[in-house]
């Protein structure tokens, strides 16, 4: 497998499968069973998942509410994700943990990195939950941050298209995709991949970032396997 260990960002949107809200069962059960594949064979895997299919703290603050009010609630809204996520791949036989960098002792463990590490090497699917528990501060960042953390050797961005291109797909039936992209055209280009923060912090730890569609299925275990899926963003082109 190209790689040992991974980081898989999933937004908080894509568990809302067909639905317009919440968490679809299926979409959960799909997903687990893309993480088992790679799971048996020796890739250790840590997941980072948004919040936007329960609550968005930048909606909430588009709308009246305090901003750090609503980072908080979206940052709870990733640990029901969490628990959902985890609930599922134990389902399908994968051990996990699930940690938060907010307490909350009764359903996950404290975000400790020596922690998470150790899970990761005895082949468990470490979670993590509550962003970087700070307001301001999206999940794409804490993809990043806990990936440099436990020494992820690349971030993998799940997404609904299958890789970056010069313009939304969905809308500009001329846009056209790219394989690989250094970090430096992405900035030229103001191509959306991730926050400013994230992918500047992703930037200066050459933390390389692949970008691919997760709702096809085999995609994930193809990715790993060495095919073309996706486009890489690294310093190379």
């Amino acid at each position: 497998m190209q790689y040992k260990r991974i980081l898989l960002k999933l937004s908080g949107e894509s568990l809302m499968g067909e639905n317009q809200y919440g968490i679809d069962p299926k979409r959960l059960s799909e997903y687990a069973q893309e993480i088992k594949a790679i799971v048996d064979r020796g890739i250790e895997v840590a997941i980072v998942i948004g919040g936007g299919n329960i609550f968005r703290g930048v909606a909430g603050a588009s709308n009246g509410m305090d901003r750090v009010q609503g980072d908080y609630m979206g940052m709870l809204a990733t640990c029901i994700n969490g628990l959902a996520l985890q609930s599922a791949i134990e389902s399908a036989g994968v051990s996990t943990r699930l940690q938060t960098a907010i307490k909350m002792e009764q359903v996950a463990e404290p975000f400790i990195k020596r922690k998470a590490v150790r899970h990761l090497e005895k082949g468990r699917v470490v979670i993590f939950g509550a962003g970087t528990g700070n307001p301001y501060f999206t999940t794409d960042t804490a993809a990043v941050l806990r990936a440099i953390e436990v020494s992820a050797d690349v971030i993998l961005k799940g997404t609904r298209v299958d890789g970056i291109y010069s313009a939304d797909p969905e809308k500009d039936p001329n846009a056209t995709k790219y394989d690989t992209i250094t970090y430096q055209s992405v900035l030229d280009k103001g191509l959306k991949i991730m926050d400013l923060t994230a992918f500047t912090l992703s930037q200066e730890n050459n933390l390389p970032i692949i970008v691919f569609d997760m709702d096809t299925e085999g995609n994930l275990q193809k990715l790993l396997s060495g095919n073309k899926i996706g486009t890489v963003v690294s310093d190379k082109e």
